[in-house]
């Protein structure tokens, strides 16, 4: 089975299983929820709906969390993004490089009104980067700024990964055991 495929089948196993006590309502979620430790990952945002009914989303900042190292944002037209570093508490080694500080928050704004996503719209915002060599959570928080209010998508359950009853549930990406038959991908 190749990495798309196991990917695939990991999403549609945690869908049926993990993730169906899910409140009803919309919130930002991952196109693919999964993705094996230690490889190279693509975070596809997904914005289903504005913060208030009608209300045009013009702002997604994304809070990349410890472990999920080497963020790059993809750029989108009409959407500027702006980068924030820090120091790393644990420094990690990235191609023969010490890495002491990376990528803690992206933020995508549009730059005009025509980019705004309408609330009956629906729109994906994309980040790359590599996962934890360790199984696990990974929990992203999210604040979608809209033209009328604002949804921070920030709460984490105290245990386990249950997201049945928060109000505004962070995004999470379940990181699971890697393919011992996988290679090194980028």
């Amino acid at each position: 089975m190749n990495m798309n495929s196991r990917c695939i089948t990991q999403a549609l196993l945690l869908a049926a299983t993990g993730l169906a006590g899910l409140p009803a309502q919309a919130h930002v979620t991952l196109d693919i929820a999964v993705g094996p430790a230690g490889s190279t990952f693509k975070a596809a945002f997904r914005v289903g709906h504005g913060c208030e009914a009608g209300s045009a989303t013009h702002t997604l900042v994304v809070r990349v969390p410890v472990g999920f190292a080497g963020a790059k944002p993809m750029p989108k037209a009409g959407w500027a993004i702006e980068i924030v570093r820090a120091p790393l508490a644990v420094p990690y080694e990235s191609h023969g490089r010490s890495i002491t500080e990376d990528v803690v928050e992206v933020t995508w704004r549009a730059t005009s009104r025509e980019a705004w996503v309408q609330d009956a719209w629906y729109d994906e915002f994309v980040l790359r980067g590599q996962l934890p060599e360790a199984a696990g959570p990974l929990w992203f928080k999210v604040r979608q700024v809209c033209d009328k209010g604002q949804s921070d998508w920030a709460d984490i359950p105290a245990s386990g990964t249950s997201t049945k009853g928060l109000k505004a549930p962070a995004v999470l990406l379940e990181v699971q055991p890697a393919d011992p038959h996988a290679g090194h991908m980028h």
